[in-house]
């Protein structure tokens, strides 16, 4: 018993720090979440629709790629220096480790890309030898952004996360601006915006480096948990199995989130890139809150992976809990208003000659908070050390998701995007929920 309120004093600390650092990166993100929206919205009242189209297809087909590639290392580097910190370790190979595997992936994506340039520029890209360097460039710039991301949020740095994220939403937006005011013209300017993203956003690296850029000692960390002397080196074995298993999670990831549109596009015809565009338009839904979720998947992983190192259960599920409850709180919200204003809403921000069904907007939105569930389960899994398990489920619902859209014929393509979409979250949910209980 006279461990208890030191107990109960250790649980507040940690859940304080989880909610300031979801908190301050909540801001920078969320206000990022509202300059991308911004940025696609201008693009759509100032491109004709198939130019727009081509817009949503380069940032599908650039995110896909880096969220595949990149954002393994990002959640690698996020929970092994938390775990690190935790245990009071020491040394250097863990970036190294990260840094390898991210340049061996950026080198990878630059070779297929360039063998696969015909079928790139031709099929995907509308013919565009412009927008083909646009992506290539996008992708190779991104290593760089993600890298730095998971080094920032492993040590608790979401100020500068925060405004790492904020200055490329920014710099993105002020091409789409300059299009939009008549100083430029035309897709190919919107689309250099996704290039010069990543690149500005790198000017907060020399903040995060400056004591060690200036010289200074950095403060030793002080192992808080009882198993620090046994934790094992570091090995590009054991990165790379991590970052494979998280792979496969960020490809089907990337799937739910963006193959509606790319096959949308591919199988209809002349009309394909307006209608992916408005696909595109319907699934922000979905899209827009993942920005803002970012500060909470960002946040938690490091926040989790530390209980899980110092033995702290109560805390980690307490986190896990109630996550969830605004999740669900979040969700039910956003449904409402689809269903009072959305139709409205959607063509007063991006016009256009479609029609947006009341019903598909709330689908969305219930299909937003089933897959904000299974992101947040998906953390826990991680910070458990899970990522194989985790991967399996993502992988199942992701092929059943794709094959529905694929083998099924609906008239309404938008429609069977949407009850992909909502079937494919609660499947997911479900299976990371079940592996969830499992392992507690």
């Amino acid at each position: 018993m006279a461990g208890r309120p030191a107990a109960d004093e250790a649980d507040e600390t940690a859940a304080r720090s989880y909610g300031r650092g979801a908190a301050v990166l909540s801001v920078g993100i969320g206000v990022t979440g509202l300059v991308t929206f911004a940025y696609f919205a201008l693009a759509s009242h100032t491109l004709p629709e198939n130019e727009y189209g081509r817009i949503t297809v380069l940032w599908s087909a650039v995110f896909i790629t880096v969220s595949v590639l990149y954002r393994p290392v990002e959640q690698l580097l996020s929970r092994t220096i938390a775990d690190r910190d935790a245990r009071g370790v020491h040394g250097g190979e863990h970036l190294r480790v990260a840094a390898t595997i991210q340049l061996a992936l950026g080198a990878l994506f630059a070779v297929v890309a360039l063998v696969l340039r015909n079928p790139i520029q031709d099929d995907l890209l509308g013919g565009s030898s412009t927008l083909y360097w646009i992506l290539i460039a996008t992708v190779l710039a991104y290593a760089a952004s993600y890298f730095a991301r998971g080094f920032l949020a492993g040590h608790h740095r979401f100020g500068l996360y925060g405004g790492l994220v904020l200055m490329e939403a920014s710099s993105r937006f002020l091409f789409a601006l300059a299009v939009a005011v008549g100083i430029a013209e035309g897709q190919d300017v919107v689309a250099l915006g996704m290039t010069a993203a990543p690149i500005v956003s790198l000017a907060v690296v020399p903040w995060a480096l400056g004591p060690r850029l200036r010289g200074a000692p950095e403060p030793e960390p002080e192992p808080v948990g009882p198993e620090e002397a046994v934790e094992p080196q570091f090995t590009l074995a054991h990165g790379s199995g991590f970052a494979v298993a998280v792979l496969l999670i960020m490809l089907s990831e990337q799937t739910f989130l963006n193959a509606g549109p790319l096959l949308v596009e591919a199988s209809d015809g002349a009309r394909g890139a307006a209608l992916a565009g408005f696909t595109f338009n319907v699934l922000l839904i979905a899209r827009a809150p993942l920005q803002l979720f970012q500060a909470v998947q960002t946040s938690i992983l490091p926040h989790l992976t530390r209980l899980r190192a110092i033995g702290e259960s109560d805390p980690f599920r307490r986190s896990v809990n109630l996550t969830l409850l605004a999740i669900a709180g979040f969700a039910a919200c956003v449904a409402l208003v689809m269903l009072a204003f959305g139709p409205a809403l959607m063509d007063l921000v991006f016009g256009g000659d479609f029609d947006y069904e009341r019903a598909g907007l709330v689908l969305v939105s219930v299909g937003m908070g089933l897959y904000l569930s299974a992101a947040t389960l998906n953390q826990a899994l991680l910070a458990h050390g899970r990522a194989t398990h985790a991967a399996a489920a993502w992988a199942l619902c992701a092929a059943g998701f794709a094959l529905f859209l694929v083998l099924v014929d609906f008239d309404d393509r938008v429609l069977q995007v949407e009850l992909a979409f909502v079937g494919a979250a609660a499947c997911l949910s479900l299976l990371l929920g079940l592996l969830y209980r499992r392992g507690r």
